[in-house]
């Protein structure tokens, strides 16, 4: 029979750990806390890798100041996502990969939300205007494509309208006609939107 007092007071049980458990709660919580942060990166990544982008124009411009003229970079800029939403923008900076980004991020600011059909196209004809530019949208048969010129197409295929013809028919500026053809496509609603707007069935709106 061992005597107890013997035994060292230092010697650690089978059982013990070398790390105190008030450690291994913070190490957890970071292993949270960066799995957390993970998830948020890859979805972040995921919504930005659903937008495109493409430039329209880009101009160099110029503002008189005291000491003489101020030489700037503007970028046009329109942004979708090829499933019904779509926005332009305009960014100003001292160089073009800073306007672009500028526009990037005005765009996406000015979103717009456009009624898709079964057949990619637009449900009515839609008139648009900005300033001297004026845009005429009208649905198009399957097969069609998009018929439309300039910035015009643009708007529309990054909208994720495939069958479709527009006309310009005012102004030829890039910019006036990219927000005259937002306008027209703010203003597409539905037919079941409409009933329900005018408290009318589905059925009254085709008759």
């Amino acid at each position: 029979m061992t005597d107890s007092k013997n035994q060292s007071p230092n010697k650690k049980t089978s059982g013990s750990s070398d790390t105190p458990p008030a450690a291994d709660g913070r190490q957890e919580n970071r292993r949270n806390r960066g799995e957390k942060r993970g998830r948020r990166d890859r979805r972040g990544q995921e919504r930005d890798s659903e937008w495109q982008e493409r430039v329209v124009q880009i101009r160099r411009v110029s503002k008189t100041v005291k000491g003489g003229k101020k030489m700037s970079f503007r970028a046009i800029v329109v942004v979708g996502n090829e499933k019904g939403q779509v926005g332009v923008g305009v960014g100003k900076a001292g160089d073009v990969i800073g306007a672009v980004r500028k526009g990037v991020a005005d765009g996406k600011k000015h979103l717009v939300r456009v009624p898709l059909t079964r057949n990619s196209s637009i449900p009515t004809l839609s008139n648009g205007r900005d300033g001297a530019a004026s845009v005429l949208i009208r649905p198009a048969a399957p097969g069609t494509g998009v018929i439309a010129g300039g910035s015009i197409r643009t708007v529309l295929e990054l909208a994720g309208i495939k069958n479709v013809l527009a006309k310009r028919l005012g102004s030829k500026t890039p910019l006036n006609n990219a927000r005259a053809a937002m306008v027209a496509l703010s203003e597409l609603r539905t037919h079941k939107a409409t009933a329900k707007e005018r408290g009318i069935s589905l059925e009254q709106i085709y008759s």
